[in-house]
C-alpha cells in the first residue's frame, strides 16, 4: 500500500484506462496532462488508430492537449490487454446500456473485469467508473479479484467512482467536477482518494461502493423525474390553453424552493434516459416498485408522440396532412452543441413521422449522417443562411454529396435541438409565413407569428 501511495504521490504510477469513449478518453488525457504515464485500452481499432495518430475524436477533449501528450509519450492506446499487467491503477470506463427489456447489460463490465483478472498483480488499484446499480462493485467485481493471493484492502484495492461527464459543458470538465469515491474498504478509499486528488480539484469520499453507486443514480433520477414532471406540465398546459414556457419562467422568479426545468421532445443521452432504470431494476429484485422512476420514464418516452400529435394539428390548421408533407428536423443531437446522437428523441421522431408517410429530412451541423437505428440519412445542406456563424457551419461536419434544400420548400420545420449556431431571426426570415415552424425548445421568442407553434 505504501509503495503504491508513493508512486501516486510522485505521479509515476502507471495508469490504465479501459474504454476510450466520452468518459475514458478525457480521464486518460487528464492523467497524462498531470504527468502520469497512461495507457488506454479499447477493443475499437478506430479509437486506437486515432489516438496513435494524435487525432482527437471526443468533443470535450482539447485537440492540442491530446496531441501534445501522445507526442510526449505520456499517453498511448492499445488493443493489447495483456499490458494491464504493467499497470498500477486501472479505471474501467466502459458502456452500461440497457437491454430492450430495460434490464442492465453488464457484458462490457464483465468483459473488462475478466481482462483485468487475467493480468492482476499485487499492489494494484481497480476503480469502476461505469454507471451501474448499487451492489455491482461488491457483487460482481470483488469476487472476481479476491483470492488467498489477493487480499482486498491489503495488497489489492477496489473502489467505485461514478463518472460525471456533461458533454458540451464549457465550464465543468473532468478536473473541476467534484469526484465521488467509495472504497470496498477504508484503505481502498484512501488509495483511490490519493489517486484522483492528483487530477481533480475536489474529491468527495462516501462510506462504501454502494453509496457511491447510489449517488450517481440519485443525480440522474432527480433530473429524469423533474423533466418528467415538466413534460407532463406541458401536456396539461396544452389542455388548459396555457403557455407552459411563460409559466416556468414566472415560477423561476421565486428565489427559493424552485429549480427551473424545461420540457422537450423527449430524453436523450446515455445517462438520464437509462440510469434510473438500473435503480428500478435493482429494486424489483428486492420486491419494491420504484414508482417515480417508472412514471417519469413513461411520460418522457411518450413526448415524441405528443410532439407528433401537436405537429399534425399545426399542419391541419394549414390545410395539410402528414401524408406527403415535407418535414425538416432542425438539430437531431440529443443536446445543444454536442455531436452525440445516443438515445436522442429525434430518432423516435424520424421513425414516427416516416410511419405517418411524411417525407422527412434533417439538418444538424454536428451529425453529418445516421447509419443505424434502421435509418440511412445524411444531413441536408440549407440554401438559406440561418446561422450565427456561417464559417462554423461550413467548416464542420457536412456530409459528402449532400442534398441541398430550401427551407421554403418544406411544409414544416421542427426545431428539435436548438444548437447555438442557429439564429432564430434568420430562421424566421428564411421560412417566410407559409411554412409551419414548430418550436420544441422555445427558441423562437416572437409570440405573434401565426405560423409558429410550440410544444
Amino acid at each position: 500500500m505504501n509503495q503504491l501511495l508513493s508512486k501516486i504521490t510522485a505521479r509515476s504510477a502507471r495508469i490504465g484506462v479501459i474504454g476510450l469513449g466520452y468518459v475514458g478518453l478525457p480521464l486518460a488525457v487528464e492523467f497524462a496532462e498531470r504527468g502520469f504515464p497512461v495507457t488506454g485500452f479499447d477493443v475499437d481499432r478506430y479509437k486506437i488508430e486515432q489516438l496513435q495518430q494524435r487525432r482527437n475524436y471526443i468533443q470535450d477533449v482539447d485537440d492540442a492537449v491530446l496531441a501534445r501528450q501522445v507526442a510526449a509519450g505520456r499517453l498511448q492506446g492499445t488493443e493489447d490487454f495483456s499490458r494491464i499487467r504493467d499497470m498500477d491503477c486501472v479505471s474501467i470506463c466502459v458502456p452500461t446500456p440497457l437491454r430492450k427489456t430495460k434490464d442492465p447489460d453488464l457484458s462490457y463490465i464483465i468483459a473488462a473485469v475478466q481482462q483485468v483478472r487475467e493480468y492482476l498483480h499485487p499492489g494494484m488499484l481497480i476503480v469502476l467508473e461505469s454507471t451501474t446499480y448499487p451492489g455491482t462493485t461488491d457483487e460482481l467485481i470483488l469476487p472476481e479479484i479476491t483470492s488467498p493471493e489477493y487480499r482486498i484492502g491489503e495488497n489489492m484495492f477496489l473502489a467505485f467512482s461514478p463518472e460525471r461527464v456533461d458533454p458540451g459543458n464549457p465550464v465543468f470538465k473532468t478536473h473541476n467536477t467534484p469526484k465521488v469515491i467509495g472504497g470496498t474498504t477504508p484503505r481502498c478509499a484512501e488509495i483511490a482518494h490519493a489517486l484522483y486528488s492528483q487530477i481533480i480539484d475536489q474529491v468527495v469520499l462516501v462510506s462504501s461502493t454502494r453509496a457511491a453507486e447510489m449517488v450517481k443514480l440519485l443525480e440522474n433520477t432527480f433530473r429524469a423525474v423533474n423533466i418528467g414532471l415538466v413534460n407532463e406540465m406541458a401536456v396539461m398546459c396544452e389542455r388548459l390553453d396555457v403557455n407552459v414556457w411563460e409559466v416556468i419562467d414566472a415560477a423561476a422568479t421565486k428565489p427559493f424552493g424552485f429549480m427551473k426545468f424545461y420540457p422537450g421532445p423527449g430524453l436523450g443521452g446515455h445517462c438520464i434516459p437509462i440510469d434510473p432504470h438500473y435503480l428500478s431494476w435493482k429494486l424489483k429484485t428486492l420486491n419494491y416498485n420504484a414508482r417515480f422512476i417508472e412514471l417519469a420514464g413513461d411520460i418522457n418516452s411518450h413526448m415524441p408522440d405528443f410532439l407528433v400529435q401537436k405537429l399534425g394539428q399545426a399542419l391541419n390548421q394549414q390545410r395539410k396532412c402528414y401524408n406527403g408533407s415535407r418535414i425538416l428536423l432542425l438539430g437531431i443531437a440529443y443536446k445543444r452543441d454536442v455531436n452525440d446522437l445516443r438515445e436522442s428523441p429525434a430518432l423516435d421522431l424520424l421513425h414516427l413521422l416516416k410511419a405517418q408517410q411524411a417525407d422527412v429530412c434533417y439538418h444538424d451541423p454536428y451529425i453529418p449522417g445516421i447509419q443505424e437505428h434502421e435509418l440511412k440519412l445524411k444531413s441536408v445542406v440549407l440554401e438559406e443562411d440561418i446561422f450565427e456563424d456561417t464559417q462554423f457551419t461550413e467548416k464542420v461536419l457536412l456530409p459528402p454529396d449532400p442534398v441541398r434544400i430550401s427551407l421554403r420548400q418544406m411544409d414544416a420545420v421542427v426545431v428539435v435541438t436548438d444548437h447555438s449556431c442557429y439564429e432564430s431571426a434568420k430562421l424566421i426570415d428564411a421560412i417566410g409565413t407559409d411554412v409551419v415552424l414548430f418550436d420544441a425548445r422555445n427558441m423562437i421568442k416572437d409570440r405573434d407569428l401565426t405560423n409558429v407553434y410550440r410544444l
